[in-house]
């Protein structure tokens, strides 16, 4: 079993409901070499949950059993009756010659009883991005493909939401304002979301619980807690991970989705002051 590394109150937002999804002892071997060992992680519905670990760790094998597309070697997997799943994909490829809006694209990947452009058009706002409905889908910046693409994972009201590197390709304003986007999309509707990353920067200040793997877990709890544990330390670094692993960032100015900063949404007398803690 994973040590626990636990501190603090949980907020009402973080505080876990019904499990959604559950890994028990799964182990997978891949061409004759162990990939995950004794692997036990559960997300739960109104939680973030954000799967760290270097390259080579397993990360996208566990994901892909979480998902229901590989079968462990051992161990079980549970999933809610009726589970509906949103994907993120880390990046998405287009040919630049094929025509084809945002709006075409959010059809192609809605169920049938979501592709009213009213209803694309308020997936889109919701993700803050309305008004790209009828923008080519090869022109979109790194931080608009990432919410088109979230985007589209909401409009199959999905329970859990899981996102495959949602940093790649996003400077570290747009990262700030879409874990922020997934904390309140977390709020409003419910569901569970489940992060899976290597980048260490923002996501650890963004999620409700961190789970460290290594082929096994290593650690697992409050991102304040893994952040001291021996084993998280030993992975990444005690100095990187002082540098960048708790981070927090309050300020009163907003950016737009390059990062640069929107001068009309800032507010107070002090705009562009940031605190770090």
């Amino acid at each position: 079993m994973p040590d626990q590394a636990r501190t603090g109150p949980e907020s009402a937002a973080a505080r876990p409901g019904r499990v959604l999804a559950e890994l028990d002892a799964v182990a997978v071997s891949l061409h004759g070499r162990s990939v995950l060992h004794d692997v036990s992680l559960a997300v739960h519905a109104g939680e973030i949950v954000t799967l760290i670990g270097p390259n080579g760790s397993g990360k996208t094998t566990l994901l892909r059993v979480l998902l229901g597309l590989l079968e462990p070697n051992a161990g079980s997997v549970m999933r809610k009756t009726g589970l509906t799943i949103g994907y993120v994909p880390q990046q998405l490829h287009v040919e630049p010659t094929l025509p084809l809006t945002v709006g075409r694209f959010l059809s192609l990947c809605a169920p049938r009883t979501a592709r009213r452009a009213a209803t694309l058009e308020g997936a889109l706002a919701e993700v803050g991005v309305g008004g790209l409905l009828e923008s080519p889908f090869q022109t979109l910046s790194g931080g608009e493909l990432k919410r088109v693409l979230l985007a589209q994972a909401l409009l199959r009201e999905p329970d859990l939401l899981v996102l495959d590197e949602p940093s790649a390709g996003v400077d570290v304003a747009g990262q700030e304002e879409l874990h922020g986007l997934l904390r309140q999309i977390r709020t409003t509707r419910g569901c569970g979301v489940l992060l899976v990353s290597h980048d260490l920067h923002l996501v650890m200040a963004a999620t409700d619980r961190v789970v460290c793997l290594n082929h096994h877990i290593c650690c697992t709890g409050r991102p304040e807690a893994v952040s001291q544990h021996p084993e998280y330390l030993a992975l990444f670094g005690r100095r990187l991970t002082e540098t960048l692993a708790v981070y927090t960032h309050h300020h009163d100015h907003h950016h737009d989705l390059s990062g640069a900063l929107d001068e009309e949404a800032s507010l107070g007398p002090e705009d562009g002051k940031v605190e770090h803690g």
